[in-house]
């Protein structure tokens, strides 16, 4: 697979990128040891780090009007298109992505609404994996709500999950940007390939971390990456700029999945909307499940080869406990700081300003975030 698409680094020397023996290219920034050591320090020494509705004030008037855009292009003449959009609306969420896209593109000094647009059909593309995934996945629970499929069943759910993604190209063409359309093409190319690739890992005890954080690569920090590209190429930034704010989403990304990841085994399902062990019953094994796997006893090895092959929950009880014996979701959250780090490293292509400091804000809460 050729990953030589713009907005990647050559001199990248994170974790990730070195686990998937894929390197990133992007001109104008190294990833030095030195950047990422300095970005552990910032992550560390945030002052008073800024709450997620701190972050969301940042750019209120802006995700107003994104939740309007939303809505207005949801709408279908297919009754069951709409019924199914207002369950995805009313479901809410935190709407990270577009988020992201909002606040790079102030940071970078955006003139007009194009940023609007974009920012809202990053959600839709995320919405329509979810919509594909729960039915893959046999979800009945997403932010302790039923799942779409749940409700309509899984014939109504991939169709409608289709009328996103295709929905989401219309609102893209009317950009009339060659390097939007680029960027976006990639990267669901990228994310359709993920879905791929977690179904092959799913029950084999075999998966190996390089192949975990392909996965997440492709099935998270890709949008992530591509929804800060898309942001700076539509305010004008200069190449090295768009290519290091690809960089910050793309370990931003990362971050927040890989804490994701750990919250399936240590958070509150009434708090969290999700039940403790998903990935474990879905036969996933995430960085955790392999940290142990690599590092337990011959009996915790035993125990957690046989709750990912057989999938449920009946072995949830010795899998957490072998996981917290051998320090699983330790590492992978270190794993997330250092990512975390490398994100906040790249924030300096730009100038200061409150939307920078947004940005730096959401690297801490990609670690720190417990939903």
């Amino acid at each position: 697979m050729d990953f030589s698409s713009r907005g990647r680094n050559l001199d990248c020397n994170c974790r990730v990128c070195a686990a998937r023996s894929v390197h990133f290219s992007y001109a104008g920034r190294s990833a030095t040891m030195r950047a990422a050591t300095d970005g552990k320090a910032a992550l560390r020494n945030v002052p008073d780090p800024m709450t997620l509705a701190e972050i969301r004030a940042l750019v209120q008037a802006d995700l107003r009007s994104v939740d309007a855009v939303i809505r207005a292009r949801l709408k279908s003449s297919v009754p069951l298109v709409d019924q199914i959009a207002e369950h995805i609306v009313a479901g809410g969420g935190k709407r990270l992505r577009p988020l992201l896209v909002l606040l790079v593109a102030r940071a970078c000094g955006v003139k007009g609404a194009a940023h609007i647009e974009a920012a809202a059909f990053i959600e839709f593309i995320h919405t329509a994996t979810l919509l594909h995934d729960d039915v893959v996945d046999g979800s009945a629970l997403r932010r302790g709500r039923h799942t779409a499929n749940q409700v309509y069943g899984n014939q109504a759910s991939v169709l409608v999950g289709d009328f996103v993604y295709s929905r989401a190209f219309q609102m893209m063409a009317s950009l009339a940007s060659q390097a939007v359309m680029e960027i976006m093409a990639q990267a669901t190319n990228v994310i359709a390939e993920g879905e791929v690739l977690q179904l092959m890992n799913a029950r084999d005890p075999e998966t190996t971390e390089q192949r975990y954080l392909d996965v997440i690569y492709r099935k998270t920090a890709r949008l992530f990456e591509a929804g800060a590209e898309v942001a700076a190429v539509l305010a004008g930034s200069a190449a090295p700029v768009r290519q290091a704010l690809a960089a910050y989403g793309r370990h931003l990304g990362t971050a927040y999945q890989l804490v994701d990841d750990v919250l399936d085994y240590r958070s509150d399902p009434g708090e969290r909307g999700k039940n403790l062990g998903d990935d474990l019953a879905e036969g996933k094994p995430t960085l955790p499940l392999i940290h142990a796997l690599k590092n337990g006893s011959a009996a915790q090895q035993a125990a957690i080869r046989d709750a990912i092959t057989c999938g449920g929950v009946a072995q949830l009880e010795p899998v957490v406990a072998a996981i917290e014996a051998t320090g699983g979701l330790e590492y992978a959250a270190r794993l997330a700081r250092e990512e975390a780090a490398q994100a906040l490293a790249c924030l300096g292509a730009l100038p200061d300003s409150s939307y920078k400091s947004g940005l730096a804000a959401l690297a801490r809460f990609a670690v720190d975030h417990t939903t």
